[in-house]
């Protein structure tokens, strides 16, 4: 783990929190738009933001050799893929179904680190930690995680869910395997890759774009310059610095701050398991990175 461990507990507390709103402004944004064409208009809004800023900075990307074929299917597993995936599926399931799949892409994350990634090994602790925080978030989102909406689609849109969480274990292990780069520049690519997959396979599904209203852009341009462009920014910043099964705890975090907001802004009843969940995600956290958390509270002379 890195020396600096304070300032990646605050990216992925930050993280979960934009992450946690993102399904209500989809749901928002799906009433004035398809959900391709919602896919397409995020990404592109923020490739031309990070897009922007890579620029100003010189378009600096590599520092070393190139590898480009993991970073065409970063721009596939990063983005469009698991966004495509997740605005399809919500049409057909709950949105605590959603919260409950994302929250599985730390278990997917564990075995997959194990193997690939040097450091990351899977100890018991760390599995027992994070099987302790999925049932914390399955018991705050409760019974609705698994309420049938009727649909004629519900199980393609369950698969479609667990299919985006997958992409995004898949894209925190190819980010990690990445020679040195350019934080900003790698997002700025990605993103751009991203706009240049989804806006020709947006016309053939959906045809030409909508013309949105108001409302609608706005929910678009929110989607694009929070969850997408600085977003995906401070992921590549984290999994760079403190690794991919480090980065998966903030998938842990995204139902709490979905069940807080709602209760905030929809009025929405908090579930009566609140504080059960809260502690079992937390103990779950605690248990998983216990060296890291001993480490940054552990003064240097000690540890000297």
């Amino acid at each position: 783990m890195p020396e600096h461990m304070g300032r990646y507990w605050l990216m992925i507390a930050t993280l979960g929190l934009v992450w946690g709103s993102t399904f209500l402004v989809i749901e928002l944004a799906l009433q004035g738009i398809t959900p391709v064409w919602l896919t397409a208009g995020r990404i592109v809004c923020a490739a031309l933001v990070m897009g922007c800023i890579w620029g100003a900075r010189g378009f600096r990307l590599f520092h070393g050799a190139p590898n480009w074929p993991i970073i065409a299917t970063l721009g596939l597993t990063s983005t469009v893929l698991p966004f495509l995936l997740i605005s399809w599926g919500q049409q057909y399931i709950t949105s605590g179904f959603t919260g409950v799949a994302m929250a599985g892409t730390g278990l997917m994350v564990l075995p997959l680190a194990h193997f690939l990634i040097p450091g990351e090994r899977m100890s018991l602790r760390r599995f027992i930690g994070f099987l302790i925080g999925f049932l914390g978030v399955a018991l705050l989102i409760g019974t609705q995680a698994f309420d049938s909406t009727g649909a004629a689609h519900e199980p393609l849109g369950r698969a479609a869910c667990l299919g985006a969480a997958a992409c995004y274990a898949t894209s925190s292990i190819l980010t990690r395997r990445l020679p040195p780069v350019d934080p900003v520049g790698l997002a700025a690519v990605l993103l751009c890759l991203g706009a240049l997959l989804i806006l020709p396979l947006a016309l053939i599904l959906e045809g030409a774009p909508p013309l949105p209203d108001h409302q609608t852009l706005f929910w678009i341009a929110l989607l694009g310059l929070l969850p997408t462009a600085a977003g995906n920014f401070l992921r590549i910043l984290v999994i760079r610095g403190a690794g991919p099964t480090f980065m998966s705890l903030t998938s842990y975090q995204v139902p709490i701050w979905s069940v807080l907001l709602g209760a905030l802004f929809l009025a929405e009843p908090l579930p009566a398991t609140l504080l059960l969940a809260l502690g079992l995600i937390l103990s779950g956290v605690c248990i998983s990175q216990w060296g890291a958390l001993t480490r940054m509270f552990t003064p240097k002379t000690k540890r000297a």
